[in-house]
């Protein structure tokens, strides 16, 4: 997800955690394409947001922690204080791209391991979930990003990531050789095959992700009702796709505000 509202609706519909991304945080934020321009703190106050508003655990996209070790651990720090489950920590090199884009880049692994390393020291003995992602795959092909993964794993992260598998095959190799838990990324029109959870499951994977739905669904809705105000001057008609007051004000709580108004006498 990427604000409150949508975090909102992802906890009130029954998901038992959500997770931020980077990439659609970018595109709400600062109006821009997941290509490194998005800064540590931006990513952060973001994240304190949405963790203030849903009770379930909230992982958070956390890049390549934003510079060196010292920054890592200093981004770790900041994601615990501000509510945070856990993040993925990837091996790109800064600027980073989204995953499954061109021309991308990954450090050296003993560098990464590094900084896999000062995250799990950060983290000392708080309640805090490291995913471990590895863009090599596109770089230096599966061998070298399992044995990232491996690498990571031996270092102290929770659970692996290999992004951007371009087959079927790729996926099945993946669940087979990687640590579990093995993270699967599902994005709508990206290099990976969408594959349902069970299909997945079935192929060694067990934490299932679909980051930009919310987002693509949401600018698809706000520009298909954007063309008939413009051309209208009204959105008289198209009534059934917007979410009603009443279910929009339940949505964010107005019942449960006027409740505490009144209990302390504030306006009517």
């Amino acid at each position: 997800m990427y604000d409150t509202l949508s975090a909102k609706i992802v906890a009130q519909v029954g998901f038992p955690l959500t997770f931020v991304s980077g990439h659609s945080v970018a595109a709400s934020t600062i109006g821009e394409p997941d290509m490194g321009l998005l800064t540590q703190m931006e990513m952060i106050d973001r994240a304190r947001r949405i963790c203030m508003s849903v009770d379930i655990p909230v992982i958070v996209d956390a890049d390549t922690g934003y510079g060196n070790p010292l920054n890592v651990i200093r981004t770790v720090n900041e994601l615990i204080a501000a509510g945070a489950a856990g993040c993925f920590l990837e091996d790109q090199l800064w600027p980073k791209k989204c995953g499954h884009m061109r021309g991308k880049q990954v450090i050296d692994c003993r560098e990464y391991i590094e900084k896999i390393k000062a995250a799990t020291e950060a983290r000392g003995d708080r309640d805090f979930f490291i995913v471990a992602r590895t863009d090599a795959l596109a770089v230096e092909g599966l061998d070298e990003a399992v044995a990232r993964v491996e690498a990571a794993r031996q270092a102290g992260a929770d659970a692996s990531f290999v992004e951007a598998p371009g087959s079927v095959d790729d996926l099945i190799q993946i669940g087979r050789q990687a640590p579990k838990p093995i993270v699967a990324n599902m994005i709508e029109g990206g290099k990976t095959p969408l594959l349902s959870r069970p299909e997945l499951e079935k192929m060694g994977f067990q934490l299932i992700l679909h980051p930009l739905a919310g987002l693509y669904a949401a600018a698809q809705a706000i520009e298909a009702i954007s063309p008939k105000l413009d051309r209208d001057q009204t959105t008289l008609g198209a009534e059934d796709r917007l979410m009603s007051f009443d279910r929009f004000n339940e949505l964010i709580g107005v019942d449960a505000k006027y409740a505490i108004s009144k209990r302390f006498n504030v306006g009517s």
